[in-house]
Order: structure tokens, then sequence, then C-alpha cells
């Protein structure tokens, strides 16, 4: 099967044709590569791109490390050929995620989800008619009546409870072996953050949530395109008693800051052959899950 190599809104400081001073100044730029077509061609001419297979992107390794090569050409080329040429692999990008320095993370999973979100909307819900996309990629058109379509992104809250002395982790069947992570659940329309918050805590593990506290936020593609709202909650004074529903998840367990010290230094992912020595891991450093998990840690360390 052919693949495609295409530009997905790099900084405007990696892209030759226009140099660009300031914050300000590169997103006004990316504004203009997404709303003009004639710049965004321009820009296409002497810009570098990322490459994907079946919405796996193409890694290369260099010693333990793997990153995501930029390529500076345009067009059609064999998956095969791509691979020896650029020695490098096509990764499904749930594992790329583990492998991958924290910095390529954010830009390939704005990429794989812009190539998902074209993929599954090329067809108006209003006329039928087949919609077309700009030169940028930042929307598809349907030109029987000029509606336009923008990607579109799902609001997922992810929390991480405490009783005041530990924290609940829990792990889905589809995880890896051995990694728990923070509870997460996608919000129901006409919910609040706060809302989704209670509700999913009572659903997957029947405790009550007493108060929460934001923390971050970041984009996850899983399953198409996620915006992750990060949260710290804590439940009801006396209430741990976990009643999980297994529907949702396999296990949920309570942690103390001792186990998630040691879990914290494991800088990478264990292999198969250290599983058994590894009681348990956590998602890496640039998830989301892992600030959570590292900001309650440290919070219980003597001042």
């Amino acid at each position: 099967m052919p693949l495609f190599l295409r530009c997905f809104n790099m900084s405007a400081m990696q892209i030759p044709c226009r140099l660009v001073s300031n914050y300000v100044s590169r997103m006004r730029y990316l504004l203009e590569l997404k709303e003009d077509d004639e710049a965004c061609r321009k820009a296409l001419s002497s810009g570098a791109f990322l490459l994907f297979h079946s919405f796996s992107p193409l890694l290369q390794k260099s010693d333990s490390k793997y990153m995501a090569p930029f390529v500076m050409a345009s067009g059609k080329i064999e998956k095969a050929r791509a691979e020896s040429v650029l020695k490098g692999t096509f990764v499904d990008l749930r594992k790329a995620f583990f492998l991958l320095d924290g910095k390529d993370a954010p830009l390939l999973s704005k990429a794989q989800g812009l190539l998902r979100w074209h993929s599954t909307n090329l067809y108006c819900s209003r006329t039928g008619q087949r919609t077309h996309k700009n030169v940028s990629g930042s929307k598809r058109i349907c030109s029987s009546e000029e509606i336009i379509y923008y990607p579109q992104v799902s609001p997922v809250i992810i929390v991480l409870v405490s009783d005041g002395a530990h924290c609940l982790l829990a792990r889905q069947e589809a995880f890896p072996p051995g990694m728990y992570s923070a509870l997460a659940g996608f919000c129901d329309i006409g919910e609040t953050v706060e809302d989704s918050v209670q509700r999913e805590v009572a659903e997957e593990v029947g405790l009550e949530i007493s108060s929460l506290e934001y923390s971050a936020s970041q984009h996850w593609p899983f399953p198409n395109s996620s915006l992750m709202i990060a949260c710290h909650a804590m439940v009801q004074p006396g209430q741990n008693k976990i009643d999980l529903h297994h529907s949702e998840l396999e296990d949920a367990r309570w942690f103390d800051a001792k186990e998630l010290t040691e879990a914290l230094k494991r800088k990478r992912v264990p292999t198969k052959k250290e599983m058994g020595d590894v009681p348990f891991w956590i998602p890496p450093p640039w998830a989301v899950a892992h600030q959570l998990i590292k900001e309650w840690t440290e919070s219980q360390q003597p001042s």
C-alpha cells in the first residue's frame, strides 16, 4: 500500500520559508497557513514532513532512544521502501508512545489525530456529498452548501483519587501488563467537569468524591482525539473501600507514597523479562497521568 507524507502545523521556526521572532508571530503565521491555501502551498514546497502508514508513525532508533524523523520530501512511497531508505520502522502509536522521547509525542499525537479525523469525515452529514479538505488540512468543506467542518476533540476527565495517605490507581484489561494509571472517562453531554469526575469515580470504583482540584490538560489521540482534563480528588472521610465495576476495570488498588516513589524512579517501560521483578509500573513521564502521580507523591514528602 502506498503511503503519503504530510505536514502538520509544525512550529514556524521549523519551516524554512519564513523566520518569525516570537510566539505571537508564530501563531499568526500558523493561522495564515491554515486559512490561506496559497501561503500553505508555498510553505509545503520547502517544508518538513512526518511519515505515517495506516496511522502508525515512522520511528528511528538511535542507541536506546526512539525519535520521529522529519522528511524533506513529499509524495507517495511504498512502506518497505520508506523503512529501508529512512532506516526506521512504522510503529503503532500506542506502542510508540512508550518508546518516544516526550518532546516528540505531542506533535505525533496531533498529526495522527488529524489524519484519523480526515479519514472518518469524508462525507457531509447534512447533504451526504463528498467533502474536501483545504491545503493545510485544518478543515473540510462541503461544496454543495459551503458547510465547513473543523476537527473536534472529546473531553475526558482523568482523576487521581486520594484518601489522604494513599492514592488510587487502576488498570483496564487493554493496558500493557503491570501498568496502573489514574481513573479516566468521557464527559457526558450536559455535564460539567465536576459532574464527570464524581460520576466516573462512583461508577468505576464505588467511591464518593468530597473535593477536587484541577491540575493540567493534555491532548490524547486515543480512541479518537481526546482532551484530557486532569484533576486531583479526595474521597469522603473514612471512605476507601473499593467496589470495582468489572466491566470497566480489571483491577484497582490503593498505593502509598513509598510505592509510587519507586515507580517514578523507573525511567522506562520494563522489558518482558523484567516484568516479574517489577510489581507495577505507571505511564511514561510525558503523560498527564504520570504528572498527577508525581504531584501527589511529592505532596506527601515532608516539607
